[in-house]
């Protein structure tokens, strides 16, 4: 039988160009199709870290060249415009692979917004760098005209920072949930999600901020009930005592277990952490809910078992 399946897409399944992301979504592509052909209904969610720096930097450049025409382009319209463009690639590569094997399936993105908390703690330590180096000049600037968090980014200049918030709610999730139990594939969740948090009435306002996409993977998954989040990394398996001499590859963890190694500190911060912490919150959100982190070539086996590490309760 058939599962639901959310795969979190990391950066190397999209390339950092727009060429490479056109190259890398078609291999993406083939191996989604791969699940979908198994009988698996599967949701697609994706980073977009080079991409939205990209529009960053290309907004920074026109401010640059045209300081009196600029108008200004808020953090969250750059990571629906980045889910509007790496969601055009992805669905009509998927439509491609699925067409290509006989599969008939609509696939479809949906430009996801992901509610936060404007007093996540995360909002007065920003950290997360985006966007092109500036001047000191530059930086000050725009810290005294727009109130910019920025940071000395090691002698190579400033960069802004912003804040990475932990992820509430989706929005769309019922619109993403009909189009998935009528048989589409679907696109969401890109980049995280755009963050938004609510003000008055029924209005949401889109916040300075990028949300890590492994966590909002985790809440969709969670919203739509699904029985497995795939969690894609560039290695096969988690490890333990990364890079020395006892490293070990796990093929299983229970919920434990995967708690107790990330109090050691046994995974890298902005690395394998999240992803471990997103596939522990999501394996202990129900009975029967399965977390699997491995790379994107091997989400097949993974999923029937034969490859990957598995988390569970």
């Amino acid at each position: 039988m058939g599962k639901r399946i959310v795969v979190a897409l990391g950066g190397n399944a999209l390339g950092s160009t727009l060429p490479e992301q056109m190259a890398a979504v078609k291999k993406t592509a083939g191996a989604i199709v791969d699940l979908i052909a198994a009988g698996h209904d599967v949701v697609v969610a994706h980073g977009n870290g080079p991409q939205v720096g990209m529009l960053q930097q290309a907004m920074t450049l026109l401010t640059r060249s045209d300081p009196e025409r600029y108008i200004h382009c808020p953090l969250s319209v750059c990571v629906a415009m980045s889910q509007g463009y790496i969601g055009y690639d992805l669905q009509n590569a998927l439509r491609e692979a699925l067409l290509d094997r006989g599969i008939h399936k609509g696939v479809s993105t949906v430009l996801t917004q992901v509610e936060v908390d404007p007093d996540d703690p995360a909002f007065a330590h920003p950290t997360k760098p985006i966007g092109a180096f500036m001047t000191k000049e530059e930086a000050s600037h725009l810290v005294e005209t727009r109130e910019y968090d920025v940071m000395e980014d090691a002698g190579r200049g400033y960069r802004r920072v912003v804040a990475s918030p932990m992820p509430k709610a989706i929005v769309e999730i019922e619109s993403i949930r009909d189009m998935v139990e009528a048989g589409l594939v679907v696109v969401a969740c890109g980049g995280g999600g755009i963050p938004v948090f609510r003000t008055v009435g029924h209005h949401l306002r889109g916040a300075a901020a990028v949300i890590d996409k492994d966590f909002a993977s985790c809440v969709l998954a969670e919203q739509l009930e699904a029985d497995t989040l795939i969690i894609l990394t560039a290695v096969e398996k988690v490890a333990v005592n990364f890079g020395r001499p006892d490293q070990r590859w796990l093929d299983e963890l229970t919920l434990e277990e995967a708690r107790r190694y990330l109090a050691e500190g046994q995974f890298a911060p902005g690395s394998m952490r999240p992803k471990v912490e997103a596939a522990v919150r999501f394996a202990g959100s129900a009975p029967g809910r399965t977390a699997l982190i491995t790379l994107l070539e091997k989400a097949h086996d993974g999923i029937a078992g034969r490859t990957g590490t598995r988390i569970h309760q």
